[in-house]
Formats: C-alpha cells, sequence, structure tokens
C-alpha cells in the first residue's frame, strides 16, 4: 500500500488535543445532564442523539441534533441516525495530516474530538427473559461504527463508553485538553466494550440457533473487571476478578461485611454453593480447599449448619459456609463463635446480620435475588478451553435405580441414600461420603484410587460409620473398597455400577447382607 498515511514525514506531532466538539449518544443515561452542564460550561458545542438530545435540552442545555448535521432525519424508527459522511468523516478524520484537515473544511465538515457513547441495552434485554425480534432490536449498529471509528483515530479523538470515566474526561478537559495517553487507553476499553458487546450478540444468537451437533464452531466469553484481587491462589500470582454481565452468582454477590475477597475465598465459596444448592430442603456445605468437610440439611439452616458442623469440626475451622436459606439468628450465634473466612447465603436476618458484623475477618455475601447457577462450565487448558454442560440435580429422583443387593431400603435408609448421592456430587475424586440422617459423617475424597477414598472416609466417620449408608461417584472396580465400608458398618450404598466386575462388588454386598443400588450415571468431580 502506499499513500500520505505511510510516510511518516507527512504527519505533524499532536499530543493534547483540546476539546471544541462532542458527539453524545447513549443508552445509559447516567450522569449525562451532568457531564452535558460541564461540557457547554466549558464551551464545547454538544451534538446529539434522539433521547439524548432530548434529555439534554429537557435539562436547559443547548444542543444540536445529529440530523441537523446530516441533513437527513432519524428514521426506519431510529435504526438510521449516525451513518453519515457528516459524521464519520468528523470522527475518522486525522488531523495529524494537513490533507485530511484541508478535506474537511472543503467537505464543510467540523471534526469531533470527544465522542461520548455506550451502547442499547442488548446483555440487559436478553436477562430480562426476552426474546425475538425484541432482543434483535436491541443489537445497535450505529453506536459501534461510531465508538470504533473513534478509537481508531484516538490520535485525534477521545471516546468514553463509561459513565465512571465521565469526571477523568472533564478533568482532562479542564486541563486544556486530552492527551494522546489517556486517549490510547480510553480506546482500549471502547475496543474491548464493542467486542464484549459482539460476544454477547454471538452467544445469543448461537443458543437460538440450530446447530448440527450439541457445539457450535465459536463461542465466545464476555466478562468485564469487577476488582483486582490481593493476589491469585498464592502470594506471587496477581490475579483479578472479571463478571459476566449476564451472570447471576457469586461474581455478582454483594459484600455486607469482613476481609476483602481473595481469590481462595471465591474458589470455596463456589463450592459451597454448589452443593447447598443441590437440595430443594434448608441445607448447610462447609468447604476447606474445594471440597466439603460437611453438608447436611435439616428442618431449618441452624439445624442443618449443626449437622453439618459435626461433620469434621477440626477441619471446619476456617472454612467457608454456604447456605441455601436465609441465615437465621440462631445460625449466626453458632457461626460467630467458629473461625469462619466466608459465609454466603441468599439473605440474612437483620439480627443475624447484626450480630456477624462484628466478627471484622468473616467476609459475608448475600447471593443476587435470582442467583442461577450457570448451564455451561469452562476450564482452561494450555493452548484451548474445555467446555462442558455442568453437572446438575434438576430433577431429581431415585426411582430410577436398580436394587441390585440386599432388601430394598425403608424410607429413612432411602432418603439417607438420596442425600448421599447428592451430597457426594460435591467432592473431589475419588470420593465415598458416608451420611446418616441428612448429615455426611464421613468423606473421603481427591484420592487415587477409590480403596484410600473408603479409607479415608471411614477413618474420619470413626464410630458413626457404623450405621449409616455411602455414596461414591463412581463404581467400585474391585470388591476392596465396598468390603471396607461393610467391614465398618455401612448399611446400604449407592452407586454407579458398570464395572466389569460388577458382580464381585455385587456378590460382597450380598454375603454381608448390605442393600446396593446401581444409578446408572457417575459425578466425578475433578
Amino acid at each position: 500500500m502506499s499513500g500520505p498515511r505511510h510516510d511518516p514525514s507527512l504527519y505533524r506531532e499532536r499530543d493534547l488535543v483540546p476539546v471544541r466538539r462532542a458527539l453524545v449518544s447513549v443508552s445509559d443515561k447516567t450522569g449525562l445532564v451532568e457531564l452535558a452542564a460541564a461540557l457547554i460550561e466549558a464551551g464545547i458545542e454538544i451534538v446529539a442523539t434522539g433521547t439524548t438530545a432530548s434529555r439534554i435540552r429537557d435539562a436547559g442545555h443547548p444542543v444540536t441534533d445529529v440530523a441537523t448535521v446530516t441533513g437527513f432525519p432519524e428514521h426506519l424508527d431510529g435504526r438510521v441516525r449516525t451513518l453519515h459522511p457528516g459524521i464519520h468523516s468528523g470522527l475518522l478524520a486525522d488531523l495529524r495530516l494537513a490533507s485530511h484537515e484541508s478535506e474537511l473544511a472543503e467537505l464543510g465538515i467540523k471534526p469531533f474530538e470527544l465522542v461520548v457513547s455506550n451502547l442499547y441495552p442488548f446483555v440487559e434485554t436478553v436477562a430480562s427473559g426476552a426474546a425475538g425480534d425484541d432482543v434483535v432490536e436491541q443489537i445497535d449498529i450505529g453506536g459501534p461504527a461510531m465508538v470504533r471509528a473513534s478509537a481508531k483515530n484516538h490520535a485525534n479523538v477521545a471516546i468514553v463508553v463509561s459513565p465512571a470515566d465521565y469526571p477523568r474526561i472533564l478533568e482532562a478537559i479542564a486541563a486544556g485538553g486530552t492527551t494522546f495517553e489517556l486517549r490510547r487507553q480510553l480506546a482500549v476499553k471502547a475496543f474491548a466494550h464493542t467486542a464484549a458487546y459482539d460476544a454477547a450478540v454471538a452467544a445469543w444468537f448461537a443458543g437460538e440457533s440450530p446447530s448440527t451437533d450439541d457445539w457450535h464452531e465459536r463461542f465466545a466469553v464476555e466478562a468485564e473487571l469487577k476488582q483486582t484481587l490481593r493476589y491469585g491462589e498464592n502470594a506471587h500470582q496477581s490475579a483479578a476478578l472479571y463478571v459476566d454481565p449476564a451472570g447471576r452468582g457469586i461474581a455478582q454477590a454483594t459484600q455486607l461485611g469482613g476481609k476483602e475477597m481473595s481469590y481462595n475465598n471465591y474458589v470455596d465459596a463456589d463450592a459451597a454453593l454448589r452443593s447447598a444448592y443441590d437440595f430443594s430442603e434448608p441445607a448447610v456445605a462447609i468447604i476447606k480447599h474445594a471440597n466439603p468437610c460437611g453438608i447436611a440439611v435439616g428442618t431449618d439452616v441452624a439445624d442443618a449448619h449443626a449437622k453439618a458442623h459435626a461433620c469434621d469440626p477440626v477441619s471446619a475451622y476456617g472454612g467457608v459456609i454456604a447456605a441455601n436459606r436465609t441465615v437465621s439468628l440462631a445460625m449466626a450465634q453458632a457461626v460467630k463463635d467458629i473461625f469462619t473466612e466466608v459465609l454466603i447465603a441468599p439473605d440474612f436476618e437483620p439480627e443475624a446480620l447484626e450480630l456477624l458484623q462484628t466478627k471484622k475477618n468473616l467476609r459475608l455475601l448475600k447471593l443476587p435475588a435470582d442467583y442461577t447457577r450457570s448451564l455451561t462450565e469452562f476450564r482452561q487448558i494450555s493452548g484451548g478451553v474445555l467446555v462442558q454442560d455442568s453437572d446438575r440435580f434438576d430433577e431429581f429422583s431415585s426411582d430410577g435405580w436398580q436394587l441390585v443387593a440386599g432388601e430394598d431400603a425403608d424410607a429413612q435408609t432411602r432418603s439417607d441414600l438420596e442425600f448421599a448421592w447428592k451430597a457426594c456430587r460435591a467432592v473431589k475424586s475419588n470420593a465415598i461420603l458416608l451420611a446418616h440422617d441428612g448429615a455426611s459423617v464421613g468423606v473421603g475424597m481427591g484420592q487415587v484410587n477409590r480403596v484410600d477414598s473408603c479409607n479415608l472416609a471411614v477413618t474420619r466417620a470413626g464410630d458413626r460409620a457404623a450405621g449409616s449408608v455411602a455414596a461414591s461417584d463412581a463404581f467400585f472396580p474391585f470388591a476392596d473398597g465396598p468390603a471396607i465400608l461393610i467391614e465398618a458398618g455401612v448399611k446400604a450404598i449407592v452407586q454407579p455400577g458398570g464395572s466389569i466386575r460388577d458382580e464381585e462388588v455385587i456378590a460382597a454386598a450380598k454375603e454381608a447382607g448390605v442393600t446396593m443400588y446401581f444409578t446408572g450415571e457417575r459425578h466425578f468431580f475433578h
């Protein structure tokens, strides 16, 4: 390619750019009137679109309609407003080049030094439950074009896409103009803004469009920086929290007390939620290093917490607690005397919150009212990303379990087996969980063979293993694992089945008179 843009000698120095003319077109009108007032006071001409212009005018400030600049009215229900040379030439002219400056003069077009624009609320519209044409109408066209044009031409134009940057731009204007470094930083944010927007649109279309298989050719993930964390998993690792604008999970939780959340706090708290929200009854999960040291259901959260804590009080020290119900004063009174890193719940009774806030180091998180777990999960590997459907109990029923040994369990034993099977899913593989009366009493997790997990579970349970039930997240490859559970006094076992030695395992259970069910599905959690 050839031309003036590739001849460095034709470029003029341009660092500080005074702002004389601004183009404003925003969907998020937070701080708009105050911004407009400050721009007018600084002697800056404002050109604005549609409702943005109306809002500024209604506040008593002078504003020029885009239609006045283009010579065309906004039309097609507002779909066409700014897509015109009268606008985009003013955005894209590189005034470091004398040729561009003279061309604008010949065409009678004035440049813009500042553009303030944020896009149609596409993500919010999807999150509201809207569908079809209602969502399509929120796909912005003119906005991204303006933002990208201004960001490309950041040598001359400052582009602001967030109300959070209004004070920053006004400070620069008061100092005489925008610097190249400021414009470059704003351009980075602008390109990230449009990229995230397009990613959200692409993801929505992928979800709405049929595919030849379960997965589309491409997927995009949108996330916004929420906060920089003190450090990552270890002190020498830097870390940050990015949030999905459409998400309704722990990343959107409100912190009501305690120290700043850490990387590990978020990991453990999310694991605790994964466990507690598997149950429809009042449930509490206590997590340490992403593994449960206690899970229980109860008549209320205080009862559930007491039972969960009793599973392994030693490991619960410095743990993370999640409840799937509002934290009551009774639960708070028990928690306050136990060193706990995080307590996360859908809400807190006022008296409970007041009491827990006296614990200065206890992080208290309140979930969004419409907390939901993502339908898909992502895991980074070197050179790529693994994506899978999340493992969930949407409509749990044990009706399909196959009785392969012993007598059909009575109602209480069946209930404990159902609890154990659900709770076991939250344990890192290889996983064995012993349960009694709706509570874990022994957990064997993260071992490289199932025998070690069985030994660990019965050791942690101690005398409580006798009369308990057991769940295994995957099949027993040999009868040695069940033998350990049976010797400890376990009366019933639930497992997926599917081993080539199932008959040996079944025979061991039959010989001991132990009830055993096959579920036909496993719940590995690595």
